[in-house]
């Protein structure tokens, strides 16, 4: 399987940073990828209240735009993430995955939201303006199953093993760590979940921008099951491309079979 990670500068312009997207899915459909990932809240600027101002209904006029390109492409193409409005005006934080035919396949709000004040580093509310989803997320594709969660999503571990237990061997985030919370933990988190649950972990981040309010670490990556970085980037603009061998996934879990020895008849993880 054949991906590419997007990492773009994002500005004030939501269709502008769609057709910014679509510049780099054009390139990444030219390397005959299978499947493109965008970072969180590539639309608009990361800010919580931007949140309100952005959000779109489900099949609004991003969503239409972005199953467009999967199509236009025949791409997998999970959309990064944005703000998302229900009937009651609630705003999610939602990442969306198109398939090859621009088919919606899976939606996933974020679960856990990123409220933090760190003495002398980043303070964020993510709660001021979102709500929180609830749904685990695993989708279908000819390659197998692929996990999918939203940045903060990413320290919880329990939310990793239940997609691995509903058979995700590829797991995406979409994310956007900061100057604080990047260069502390980015690389060690995804690291550890890739060998916690001996999957592929890929990280999607947009490109920093040191004018921004909020300013993004970048260094999108993805692991291996084994835990060694595949590819990863900088903190500039640019498109990673990875070639996943899935076989690998198999391999790792044959040679060290940690999942088969877990002692479920002692401890068990489950959804409510």
């Amino acid at each position: 399987m054949k991906i590419a990670v997007v990492q773009m500068h994002v500005g004030e312009d939501k269709l502008k940073n769609i057709a910014h997207a679509k510049s780099f899915i054009e390139r990444a459909a030219a390397k005959a990828v299978d499947l493109v990932v965008l970072p969180e809240m590539f639309c608009c600027p990361y800010e919580t209240k931007n949140f309100p101002i952005y959000a779109e209904r489900d099949g609004g006029e991003s969503f239409t735009q972005l199953a467009s390109i999967a199509k236009e492409y025949a791409i997998y193409l999970v959309a990064g993430s944005m703000p998302e409005k229900d009937d009651e005006e609630n705003v999610y934080n939602t990442s969306y995955v198109f398939n090859r035919h621009g088919e919606n396949i899976a939606k996933h709000r974020k679960m856990h939201l990123f409220d933090i004040d760190v003495d002398g580093g980043q303070t964020f509310k993510e709660s001021e303006t979102l709500t929180p989803g609830n749904n685990v997320t695993v989708f279908n594709t000819e390659f197998g199953k692929i996990g999918l969660c939203i940045c903060y999503d990413l320290r919880f571990p329990e939310l990793a093993r239940l997609m691995v237990d509903e058979g995700a061997e590829i797991i995406v985030v979409p994310a956007a760590f900061n100057m604080t919370t990047g260069p502390a933990h980015w690389e060690i988190l995804f690291r550890n979940r890739a060998l916690d649950n001996q999957v592929f972990m890929i990280g999607a981040a947009p490109a920093r921008d040191k004018q921004a309010s909020y300013i993004s670490y970048g260094h999108s990556l993805v692991v291996s099951p084994w835990g060694d970085i595949v590819e990863k980037l900088d903190e500039k603009e640019n498109l990673l491309i990875a070639n996943l061998d899935r076989s690998l996934v198999k391999k790792v879990r044959k040679e060290l079979p940690l999942l088969a020895h877990r002692r479920n008849d002692i401890y068990t993880i489950s959804k409510q």
